[in-house]
């Protein structure tokens, strides 16, 4: 009996596999498409931003900046598409990408002038150079350019949140640039360059005041400059004595 019945277990499934091929597949192609994933490419303006917005907030930069590229270029008169702009920069940013970013920004800001996120479009322009500020004792491009998007910023959007958020950061670079001019006029001071020397603790205290340098530098200014004196005396009375 139960060979007979494995028996007819064995057709009958024969008999499907013979039906399956007969029908062209269809039955797995049909089996198969409901395990495909749907094509998140594709969507409204509304769904491709959201899906942007969500990787994003869950670090995947690379994957965000592709949905916002699609909001841009698929719906370039959505109102989503300038808020794409301004995402992928950001994508940009988080990435560490920072040059990436700078580009972005800068296109949002020239190409939308008088639209309400300039000012967060300037601080975040700003703030890609602060990201690669070096320290005091190396070159300090970016710590300028960080300074002029900053001071850009406070002078244009006075009222700004974004403006008041800058302050701290704006002092840290007048920092980074007072303290790198104080470490030159140093080294020109130690090797007896004093005019040099003098040179850099005067565009210090013009240009750098209250920023906790003021003392230093006050005291090997006036160090500085008796040093020339002492030395311009000390030609004079050579010259005298020939």
């Amino acid at each position: 009996m139960n060979e007979k019945v494995r028996r007819k277990n064995t057709v009958l499934i024969l008999v499907v596999i013979a039906v399956f091929f007969l029908s062209g597949c269809g039955l797995w192609t049909h089996i198969s498409h409901l395990w495909e994933k749907p094509d998140r490419t594709k969507g409204t303006p509304e769904q491709l931003y959201q899906r942007g917005y969500d990787a994003y907030q869950d670090g995947w930069y690379k994957r965000a900046i592709e949905y916002f590229q699609k909001v841009r270029d698929q719906y370039p008169l959505s109102k989503l598409a300038l808020l794409a702009e301004l995402g992928i920069a950001d994508s940009q940013f988080s990435e560490e990408e920072y040059g990436e970013a700078e580009l972005a920004y800068n296109d949002f800001i020239n190409l939308h002038p008088t639209n309400e996120n300039v000012p967060y479009a300037i601080y975040q322009l700003g703030m890609c150079h602060y990201k690669q500020m070096y320290s005091i004792d190396r070159d300090q491009t970016e710590t300028n350019k960080a300074r002029k998007e900053f001071e850009r910023l406070i002078a244009r959007f006075p009222s700004s949140k974004f403006s008041l958020m800058t302050e701290k950061t704006l002092r840290e670079c007048k920092k980074n640039l007072a303290e790198h001019e104080f470490y030159v006029g140093y080294f020109y001071f130690k090797k007896k360059q004093y005019k040099s020397a003098m040179k850099r603790f005067e565009i210090i205290a013009k240009d750098y005041a209250n920023l906790g340098l003021d003392y230093k530098v006050s005291y090997f200014l006036g160090e500085t400059k008796k040093r020339i004196a002492r030395e311009d005396a000390s030609k004079t009375e050579s010259k005298n004595t020939k």
